[in-house]
This record gives structure tokens, sequence and C-alpha cells, in this order.
């Protein structure tokens, strides 16, 4: 089964880089569910690349994508808070919904279109309307870019207030950049040279089309895809000076 993440988005498309990931062994098709993430984090080891680009979507391949972007950004995190002698909480993942029919988060419903964090739950989903719709125009880099924003949103519910940036999104992208590009320095994902132009192209075609990418909350694509690149570049730490 092809499980792969290929031209990452809004962090390579800083790097000039494409990142492929190919899990050694099947991933589960279904889409995560809540409690996926497990007690310790597992490892997904990197076997050759596979060149995927966008095209029409897969349900099968995409759910584990999304499964494998899970294991590979908590396992990130659970390294880098082990390395700093902290206790990292995981995120429970509430996996996909469609429309109005995913978990509340302190009363309110989810919306259409969009990829969140829940603070008082400390859980993460989206829309597959929204990753759907990503997987076709970009790729699946669209699949790890959105699970490893959203978890960089639980990072910042464990950080300490000083650290947290006003701009909270942007130093999301930033954490994500800092997650995958981690991964790959651990030999979690494998990153080759990729087109850059039309990743932020594409970027900024999809810039206003769903709540997730509104620019009014979570910058323009310039902006988010210069917050990701930071993260590429300085790592997590450079994303705690925003």
């Amino acid at each position: 089964m092809r499980a792969t993440v290929v031209v990452l988005l809004l962090a390579l498309a800083l790097a000039g880089c494409s990142i492929d990931v190919v899990p050694s062994s099947g991933v589960p098709a279904s889409p995560p569910t809540a409690g996926d993430v497990p007690a310790e984090a597992s490892i997904v080891q990197v076997d050759n690349t596979i060149d995927s680009a966008p095209g029409p979507d897969d349900q099968e391949t995409r759910s584990g994508d999304e499964r494998t972007a899970v294991s590979i950004t908590n396992e990130f995190w659970n390294r880098w808070f082990d390395d700093q002698g902290l206790r990292y909480v995981p995120p429970e993942v509430a996996g996909g919904y469609v429309g109005t029919s995913g978990p509340s988060c302190a009363g309110e419903p989810s919306v259409p279109g969009n990829a969140y964090y829940c603070p008082s739950g400390n859980f993460l989903a989206w829309d597959e309307n929204l990753m759907r719709a990503g997987y076709t125009q970009i790729g699946d880099a669209w699949v790890y870019l959105v699970i490893a924003h959203e978890w960089g949103h639980a990072i910042q519910a464990q950080l300490p207030e000083r650290f947290v940036s006003q701009a909270v999104e942007l130093q999301a992208d930033c954490l994500a950049g800092a997650a995958l590009q981690g991964a790959a320095q651990e030999g979690l994902v494998r990153i080759e040279p990729g087109d850059d132009e039309e990743i932020a192209q594409t970027l900024a075609a999809v810039a206003d089309d769903y709540p997730w990418t509104d620019e009014s909350s979570h910058g323009n694509a310039r902006q988010r895809t210069a917050a990701f690149q930071q993260g590429v570049s300085d790592g997590v730490e450079g994303c705690l000076r925003m």
C-alpha cells in the first residue's frame, strides 16, 4: 500500500524541497479515530521514495497518509519533550468528520471545511472534505501539513505562556515546519528536492476557500510559508522566539 508525504506544502515551499514518506510496514486504511495515538510513540521507518502528485483522491491512500502523519508527528514531539526533560501529553485524535458531524469543543460544533485543536478536550479533528480538497490540488503533503499544524496548537497548550506567540496560527505553522523537518533529520521521513513555486501558487489559490486557510485568521500565503520556513530552518527554538 502506498503512503507518501509529497511536496511538503508550506514547509518546503520555502525550503525548496519535498518530503516523501513510505512506511516499511502497511498502514491501516481506516482514518484515525479517537485514542489512535499510542502511549508510546511508534517509529515509522523509511523505505524508498514514491512520487506522488496532485490527482484523483483515493480514500484508502489518504487514510493511510493521515495515520502516518499522526505517527511521525507524535514521535517527533515525544522525543523533543524527552530531550528537554519535560512531560509530554499527546493529544487524542478524533479523526475525520464531514460537515458538522465532528466532535464539539467547549459546546461549539465542528465547522465544515476546517481542522482544529480543542484545548478543553486535548484532541484534534479535521473535515475529510478539507483533506480531500487539498489532496487533489496539492498532494499528500497537504495531509501532513494540516495534522502537523493542529498538533502545533496542542504543543502551544503545553508550553509556558511566555513561549506562546500572539500570532498563534503562524507559530503553529512554524512548529509544523520544525516537527516535519525534525522528523526528517531523525529518519522518520525523507526530504528530496521539489518544486516550491508550484506549492506556493497552490497555497495562494486555496487561501480563502476554507476556514482552515482563511487569511484573516491564519495569515496570507507569504506569511504562512515564512513561518513554516522559520521552523524548518531554526527548529522548535526558533518558533519559541516568535
